[in-house]
């Protein structure tokens, strides 16, 4: 039996950054998705405060939840 490879470490979404991600940040462009529409953006504890500012600034942001690796992600 093929042992299948560990999926690659979810990781922030800051750009440079490779910590671990351990937020989900929940948003979407009202001016183009419609409401139920959700892409998601990942963070570490660094970055968290900085894209949630960054996607609060725009109205995109609809919520911040503990990431699971486990759940399934829409769009990132």
């Amino acid at each position: 039996m093929t042992q299948q490879p560990d999926p690659e470490p979810a990781i922030c979404s800051a750009r440079g950054c490779s910590a671990p991600a351990t937020w989900a940040l929940r948003w979407n462009n009202p001016r183009l998705h419609t409401p139920e529409r959700r892409k998601t953006w990942l963070a570490c504890d660094q970055h968290r405060a900085h894209l949630t500012d960054f996607l609060t600034a725009r109205n995109f942001l609809r919520e911040v939840v503990p990431f699971d690796p486990t759940a399934p992600l829409d769009e990132r």
